[in-house]
């Protein structure tokens, strides 16, 4: 009898192991799909606002598409000056975030430094090429896309006097200047371009003001690079328009219309800044993430283009122009100049 018990408390046992253990191969799996890691990507702006209704605007909604997709946390910080930029960056780095990403050229010393010191650190930068082996730099061919809608200006202007307001005069600026003065001269080379940098990105007052200028010396279209900067042309703009003057403001970076609406936006210069964002922090999720390389989006990579909104404002015969240049320089018969 007690031999029949052991035996009987024996196979209980085993058939227990046994169960534990196809139990806990269930368990593991299960905590394996829904304990799947949860990328933390930061990113730090320059010194414009993150709602700048442009290019930090654009990142951040990049950002704020994988929260959505993918689950991934995700959080900015905003620099109030430079000697923020530093510590903002370096607060997600020494976090744990997986990835940083720096929304500007103007942060690019910066980056290089936090990417040296913390070579375990995953960096991404935009509107930079930084070949460090943690860095993923993001380039765009903005004058390719400027050229485009310097196109659209000089087929467009009433006063043969069109201008360009950039933030500050780094290279990056001084593409989208180059592009849009070419994209003038292609098809009015009568028409003159006045150019105002205003020195920052991050004061609406002075892109009024140098709009204001620009708009008095007898320019009827004015195209902006200047991120916050560039909200203040708009608003000029708009002031001059409910006075009944007949002039056109160029967005950029975002389909700017769809903020200040058709009555003032001819067409936006659209800078795919949120795709870009969206897929270097999928590749790094996905094991692929390119460090040292820099990413550069043009006319061909459709990196940058005419906002979808261009044919409420301009002319048909104008964008059929536009394709025609554009074509141009996808097969590389027109070589944008960069200053």
């Amino acid at each position: 009898m007690k031999k029949k018990a052991f035996k009987v408390l024996i196979t209980a046992m085993v058939l227990s192991l046994v169960l534990v253990g196809c139990g806990g191969k269930g368990e593991k799996k299960s905590e394996g799909n829904a304990g799947e890691k949860t990328l933390k990507i930061g990113m730090v702006t320059d010194l414009g606002s993150v709602n700048d209704k442009s290019f930090n605007q654009s990142a951040w909604e990049g950002l704020q598409k994988l929260e959505k997709d993918k689950g991934y946390e995700v959080k900015y910080l905003e620099p109030k000056a430079d000697a923020d930029v530093l510590p903002n960056l370096l607060e997600f780095v020494n976090n744990g975030y997986d990835l940083t990403w720096a929304t500007a050229a103007t942060l690019e010393d910066a980056v290089t430094e936090i990417a040296n010191d913390h070579p375990d650190a995953k960096l991404g930068i935009i509107d930079s090429a930084i070949e460090v082996p943690n860095v993923a730099s993001v380039s765009f061919k903005e004058n390719e896309g400027a050229f485009l809608v310097g196109v659209i200006a000089g087929l467009t202007t009433k006063t043969n006097k069109v201008g360009f307001v950039g933030g500050m005069e780094i290279p990056v600026i001084q593409k989208f200047a180059a592009g849009y003065r070419e994209g003038v001269k292609a098809v009015n080379p009568e028409a003159k371009v006045i150019i105002n940098y205003t020195g920052l990105f991050n004061r609406v007052d002075m892109g009024k003001s140098a709009a204001s200028t620009i708009y008095n010396d007898g320019a009827d279209i004015i195209f902006h690079a200047a991120g916050l900067t560039g909200n203040g042309v708009f608003n000029e703009a708009t002031e001059r328009k409910k006075d009944g003057q007949d002039i056109w403001v160029i967005g950029v970076d975002k389909d700017q219309s769809l903020e200040f609406g058709d009555d003032v936006t001819l067409t936006s210069m659209i800078k795919k800044v949120d795709e870009a964002v969206y897929a270097i922090s999928q590749d790094l999720a996905d094991g692929k993430f390119p460090g040292g390389k820099v990413t550069e989006m043009g006319l061909k990579e459709k990196g940058v283009d005419i906002a979808p909104t261009s044919d409420k404002n301009v002319a048909p015969d104008v964008l059929k122009k536009v394709e025609e240049y554009r074509e141009k320089i996808i097969n590389g018969d027109i070589k944008v100049p960069v200053k």
